[in-house]
């Protein structure tokens, strides 16, 4: 059973509807139990990262997510979802979970760039991982963020994307794997992606 974590945020249902398309079995939960019984978990949503901070610990799922991570089942964050995962990020100063290094900051201002970017853009892959197999090189995903992650580990990075400038849009370090891009609204590449993931080990 895959677990996609409820942490009372947007976009979860979609994710849900993706995963029945596959034909994999999910469960939206918070609860603990279920979450860290389950085969591998997915953290989506939209956000800001204060608000998402906040959700998980007033439900002590940031202490449910670190736990899992630690079991060596696959993770896979997508949009808020990779943003939480490092330590800082500048949106209302937020401590976020600290599991990657880095910290997440906003797009600097620019008469041409509108914030927060929406709509699709390339992902060019920039390291092997089997999250891109049968994914075409660049391809093309739904973003919408206004934030965006900087790791400090460069290894970790798996894709990038230019919007204004070259940011990290996709990270995979042991068990867990991220997406700035909503794999579950980028159509036939984001579906394979999605299926990738749930073929993990």
């Amino acid at each position: 059973m895959i677990a996609i974590i409820d942490y009372k945020a947007g976009n979860l249902t979609s994710v849900a509807r993706a995963l029945d398309r596959l034909g994999y079995e999910n469960q939206i939960t918070d609860d603990a139990k279920t979450i860290l019984a389950a085969e591998r978990v997915i953290f989506p949503g939209v956000g800001a990262a204060k608000a998402t901070m906040g959700n998980l610990q007033d439900r002590s799922l940031d202490d449910v997510l670190l736990k899992f991570y630690d079991t060596g089942k696959p993770m896979l964050g997508i949009c808020i979802g990779i943003q939480i995962l490092f330590e800082h990020s500048e949106e209302e100063d937020t401590d976020c979970l600290g599991l990657l290094s880095g910290h997440v900051k906003k797009y600097p201002a620019h008469k041409r760039l509108k914030v927060p970017q929406i709509g699709w853009n390339e992902v060019r892959q920039v390291r092997p991982h089997k999250i891109f197999e049968d994914v075409p090189n660049p391809a093309h995903f739904y973003f919408v963020n206004a934030y965006y992650p900087v790791p400090e580990v460069e290894e970790t990075i798996i894709g990038k994307t230019t919007y204004g400038l070259e940011f990290c849009s996709a990270i995979a370090h042991n068990n867990l794997v991220a997406t700035q891009f909503h794999l579950e609204k980028s159509g036939r590449v984001g579906l394979k992606m999605l299926e990738n993931f749930l073929k993990l080990t």
